[in-house]
């Protein structure tokens, strides 16, 4: 839902608005200018980082090429990461000691810079999300997935657009998650806004992981932040029978209730809203909480980051009223956090401790995404002793 905040500017003389709309939760920009194909890469990066957003009304396409010209002007060169990641650590007369911390913050300042500059160039959308520019694409299906019907017309960043494009994209063609007892692949169709499960490795962590004894007596699951719904349905291709699926996200649980329905598993699994946990017990209770303890910068962060450890925490600490006798959790987490000096191995272990729980094994495993081992990333030196690990917890 767009909420009713106008952005302003002038344009042939004539004082001009439109909503205004960021899923980042960018304020409105106050320095508007108008541009068109006339305007140089050069010229488009100094307004930028002077505060003055870019109104495109040339070439659709052209528009995209003078983003990515922006990119290349921003990102810097590799060397300086690389510098970066070896003084984690490390401190000599002329170079201060960095820590982990230190680095992490630095990267989420460089980040936040990043986004702020390239989001300075915006598009102006109709109120059946069409874009009256040049050799414009038809991107109404995808925004209207997005962001839901409109009555007026909106201005929103390139790049969030380009955002909603390839979450269509994404949303249309799906990401298999694994194979059905033919060989088959299995998909499912990440939603807008809705974290998309490209991490494989704690896919494959809940698909190979024994099941607990409890679920013979009684088969059922409760899936804490559903999500896309790939853990539910990865359980209900495991023979359990009822599973009960929550999250507060109405975007996750319109996602959820159409990957289910599409693989015919209504029957098996539930989706409620509910923050954590469902009335009632389980034999099995699954959670892939954020891994990351820091503030999200905008609602689209949330996947990704918990303030405070908030959705871990009450996670163990709700776990003893919620499994049956006998019952496990499955916690997924990766240790990244620790190698950043977010959170340490102890202080996980004294709220497993402090809800009453044990820990009856831990199975571990290592990424496998491009940036852990990629040198050139500011957290490199985090991202390549990360381990993912699926903690099996019991209560006392």
């Amino acid at each position: 839902m767009m909420q009713d905040i106008s952005i302003h500017w002038e344009e042939g003389g004539q004082a001009c608005s439109a909503i205004w709309h960021s899923e980042n939760g960018i304020a409105v920009h106050k320095k508007v200018v108008t541009a068109d194909d006339t305007l140089t890469a050069d010229d488009a990066y100094h307004l930028a980082c002077e505060g003055t957003a870019i109104l495109w009304k040339g070439d659709f396409q052209n528009a995209r090429q003078l983003l990515q010209a922006l990119v290349r002007r921003i990102d810097k060169p590799s060397k300086k990461s690389k510098r970066a990641v070896k003084r984690v650590g490390k401190s000599d007369a002329a170079t201060p000691k960095k820590t982990a911390k230190d680095i992490f913050n630095q990267h989420r300042l460089v980040q936040s810079q990043r986004a702020r500059i390239l989001g300075m160039l915006l598009i102006q959308c109709n109120p059946d999300h069409t874009i009256s520019l040049r050799r414009a694409p038809d991107i109404s299906q995808a925004c209207s997935e997005a962001y839901g019907a409109v009555s007026q017309p909106y201005v929103v960043s390139l790049r969030e657009l380009l955002g909603v494009v390839s979450a269509h994209e994404w949303r249309k063609n799906g990401l298999p998650i694994l194979a059905d007892e033919n060989g088959n692949p299995v998909f499912v169709h990440p939603h807008y806004g809705v974290f998309s499960p490209v991490r494989g490795e704690y896919i494959e962590l809940v698909c190979n992981a024994p099941l607990p004894k409890a679920l013979d007596a009684e088969s059922t699951a409760f899936d804490i932040g559903v999500g896309t719904g790939v853990l539910s349905i990865i359980l209900a291709m495991r023979d359990v029978q009822k599973i009960v699926a929550t999250d507060q996200d109405d975007r996750a649980l319109a996602c959820a209730k159409e990957n289910i329905a599409q693989l015919n598993l209504g029957s098996q699994i539930e989706i409620v809203k509910a923050n954590l946990f469902p009335p009632g017990k389980a034999s099995l209770i699954v959670c892939n909480p954020p891994w990351v303890p820091a503030r999200p910068s905008s609602t689209l962060e949330h996947a990704v980051y918990d303030p405070e450890s908030q959705m871990l925490k009450g996670f163990l600490a709700g776990l003893k009223d919620h499994l049956l006798p006998e019952g496990e959790a499955w916690l997924i987490l990766s240790d990244l956090a620790e190698h950043l000096e977010l959170r340490t191995r102890q202080e996980l272990l004294t709220w497993i401790e402090d809800a009453g729980l044990l820990v009856l094994g831990r199975i571990d495993t290592k990424p496998k995404h491009p940036k852990s081992g990629d040198e050139a990333d500011l957290l490199y030196f985090a991202r390549a002793a990360e381990t993912t690990s699926l903690w099996r917890l019991s209560a006392k």
